[in-house]
């Protein structure tokens, strides 16, 4: 008779628990973020690189909103 409760009690405790969300991958923006901050060797040329890459989309966005204007 205990069997039955014991199985039901094991299912209920293995339903309710529940795995922590799982944490997205990395974007590569993000790994090199983390790179270019570190004292590796070669991570000041992963922070300039950020910064072209940054100052180019910044230039692109302004000419596409003034292409939009017109």
């Amino acid at each position: 008779m205990r069997m039955p409760w014991l199985l039901l009690g094991a299912a209920l405790i293995g339903a309710c628990h529940s795995a922590p969300p799982a944490k997205p991958p990395l974007t590569q923006r993000e790994k090199d973020s983390i790179v270019g901050a570190s004292r590796l060797p070669g991570a000041s040329g992963v922070r300039g690189a950020q910064r072209v890459a940054d100052s180019a989309a910044a230039r692109r966005a302004r000419a596409d909103s003034i292409s939009q204007d017109y």
